[in-house]
């Protein structure tokens, strides 16, 4: 019965693995759960197939596997996969949900990561680290308050004043209190050079990569979005086009419409998350810059900050530079600027 499969539906999770396979008719000729330790011996066995996996935590090492098994893997997005669910959410009813999207002709899959996906983790690891100083300096900021020391909120304000507090003998402050906030000082410093580290190993990263640099020359893009940019999508054909990429990264407007009434609400902000805020806090610095030139991508940057307000124009000038870099990515050329 397993010679006949053509298509499967793998339900991944940490332990236990669910399968769904079916015929060429889309018939179900499989049903099978696995535990880990099984699941290369299993797959070595199996006539070739194509193989849907939901693209979540570990999608990218099984499709590795199963690949290297003679295998086509399919990684589908969750919220492409949950309409095919027929029942209550169960391994076996999500096994199928998946072996059935898989085998729509017009579905949307994700590129399967293989070294890109070290990049990826940095950034991630990165966007922790800088979580972490926020949050710490903010601790820091909120019990200085509690002794009558108020300082502005910037970061460097508070790496200038900090210091200061502690080695002077401020009646505000007592002892211990400066010890507390010399540990606290200690800390947010290691937390700056971790940072600092991860950055220039970014640069590194982005000096070494003619695609990276090709973007970079992109107005809001630098290295850190260059780099994260290769991380989520190392080929830009795996999709059809520029507004496709814009809308995965989820920068394109929420639609409610019907018949002829057009309803467009905000952004949908799917997809993901970080590369999103890096194409929005590049965007926001072209944006400020553009009143004072006279290019015409300026002069269309300030009419849009003028109809819509600096953070729409914001977003705007994300979308448009997230189709200029689906451009450069599919079609392997330079970045021409607008006269």
């Amino acid at each position: 019965m397993a010679r006949e499969v053509s298509v499967i539906g793998l339900d991944i999770a940490k332990s236990v693995f669910q399968i769904h396979g079916a015929d060429g008719q889309g018939r179900a000729v499989l049903h099978k759960r696995l535990r880990r330790g099984q699941m290369r011996e299993y797959f070595a066995q199996l006539k070739p197939c194509v193989v849907g996996i939901e693209a979540t935590q570990g999608a990218h090492y099984w499709a590795r596997v199963l690949t290297a098994h003679g295998h086509s893997v399919r990684l589908i997005s969750p919220h492409f996969v949950k309409p095919f669910l027929k029942s209550q959410k169960n391994d076996a009813n999500d096994a199928e949900a998946i072996c059935e999207a898989v085998s729509r002709p017009s579905m949307r899959f994700v590129p399967a990561k293989s070294i890109e996906q070290d990049l990826q983790a940095l950034h991630r690891v990165r966007s922790r680290m800088i979580a972490c100083r926020t949050q710490l300096s903010n601790q820091i900021r909120g019990l200085l308050a509690e002794y009558g020391i108020v300082i502005p909120i910037h970061l460097s304000q508070l790496r200038r004043a900090l210091p200061a507090l502690i080695e002077e003998d401020s009646s505000l402050l007592t002892g211990f209190g400066r010890q507390l906030f010399a540990s606290l000082y200690e800390e947010l410093c290691a937390l700056e050079e971790r940072i600092t580290a991860m950055e220039k190993h970014l640069e590194r990263i982005f000096q070494q990569s003619d695609t990276c640099r090709r973007l970079a020359a992109v107005e809001g893009v630098g290295p850190v979005v260059a780099t994260a940019v290769i991380a989520a999508i190392a080929d830009g054909r795996s999709f059809h086009n520029g507004r496709q990429f814009a809308a995965w990264v989820g920068l394109v407007p929420r639609q409610h419409s019907s018949g002829e009434k057009q309803r467009l609400a905000g952004i949908t902000k799917r997809g993901d998350l970080y590369l999103r805020m890096l194409l929005i806090h590049g965007a926001r610095s072209v944006v400020y810059r553009s009143p004072h030139k006279t290019d015409s991508r300026s002069q269309w940057i300030a009419e849009k900050q003028r109809k819509l307000g600096t953070s729409k124009a914001c977003v705007a000038v994300a979308n448009k530079n997230a189709r200029i870099i689906w451009a450069l990515l599919a079609h392997d050329e330079p970045y021409r600027r607008a006269a």
